[in-house]
């Protein structure tokens, strides 16, 4: 993606129709955005947040999880008292991706992993 003489863009993957399934990763690879670069990286018909980052400067891999709850809202823990249990984000359609601070016309370009 390329972003405009403000430094900011917005982005759909796929460009066209849907994406389905759990997010694997997401890919960041450093073209020429400047550094500081931030981003906002959604699933467009829920909204949920899938990845937000500022102030980066190269290339990153991430592989997003959201945490596990009960059917009232209660955290799920591994063991008593113990460390939170988290999964996989289900995709249900396009992902949105809004870059800010990216510089004057510069790219970068994103990969979104979903099995």
């Amino acid at each position: 993606m390329t972003t405009d003489a403000s430094g900011n863009a917005t982005a759909y993957l796929p460009s066209a129709g849907r994406c389905r399934g759990e997010l694997e990763s997401i890919h960041y690879e450093k073209i020429d955005f400047a550094n500081g670069v931030d981003f906002t990286i959604t699933d467009e018909v829920t909204g949920e947040s899938l990845w937000t980052d500022t102030d980066v400067n190269a290339s990153e891999i991430v592989r997003p999880r959201a945490p596990v709850m009960d059917q009232v809202g209660a955290a799920r823990l591994y063991a008593t008292g113990g460390t939170a249990v988290s999964t996989k984000i289900a995709i249900v359609s396009r992902v949105k991706i809004v870059v800010a601070q990216g510089g004057n016309v510069k790219s970068g370009k994103f990969r979104v992993i979903v099995g």
